[in-house]
């Protein structure tokens, strides 16, 4: 596979450049914060990337919305989802974990953990469910069909982590601004568990 600082730096990028403007715009039109893309495994070239869209579909969670749009590739122009790296930039929720099983990933990386999405972004519903609904505090990270990775790991993992979490802190210093966004208006939208 990649170097941890070619690969950290890659899903920085991708956050960063790709992720974001569209989880403005979502932010803006009333959707969560959360996102996600698709990557090339060998070239880490983006096939898609995605934002939340709760506003037209409570399913389309930014994992979702992501896998709606790859699936919206004509399948002879579609990569094998083995041959992607799934990015995700908040941990997945239930409902995405399974999703990501269920398309055949084997793999995926988040930025944000469940915690923060509770305690940062005042958004509990991920670990909640788990809990409420599965009768667990967490999920186990490697099993018989993906592996999941912090890309805070992999930053501690390079040995170019200050630059690596320099950059970090600014993305979370964005997503903070736009938590604030979207938590000021979230009344006026009809998303369940906003």
């Amino acid at each position: 596979m990649h170097d941890p600082d070619v690969l950290a730096k890659r899903l920085l990028d991708v956050i960063e450049s790709e992720i974001l403007p569209l989880t403005e715009a979502g932010v803006a039109a009333g959707n969560k914060i959360f996102g996600a893309a698709l990557l090339h495994k060998e070239s880490l070239k983006t096939v898609v990337a995605e934002t939340n869209n709760e506003m037209e579909n409570p399913l389309w969670h930014g994992e979702m919305h992501a896998l709606k749009k790859f699936y919206e590739i004509p399948q002879d122009l579609r990569p094998v989802t083995e041959d992607l790296l799934f990015l995700s930039t908040h941990e997945p929720c239930s409902l995405c974990l399974s999703a990501i099983t269920w398309c055949g990933f084997d793999n995926f990386y988040y930025f944000f953990s469940h915690e923060d999405s509770r305690d940062s972004f005042a958004i509990p519903h991920d670990l909640k469910i788990l809990k409420e609904v599965f009768g667990r505090e967490d999920y186990r990270t490697e099993n018989e069909f993906w592996t999941s990775q912090s890309v805070h790991k992999l930053i501690q993992d390079s040995s170019n982590a200050e630059a690596l979490n320099t950059r970090a802190s600014r993305l979370n210093l964005k997503y903070s601004e736009l938590s604030e966004s979207y938590q000021s208006d979230k009344s006026a939208n009809n998303i369940p568990l906003n």
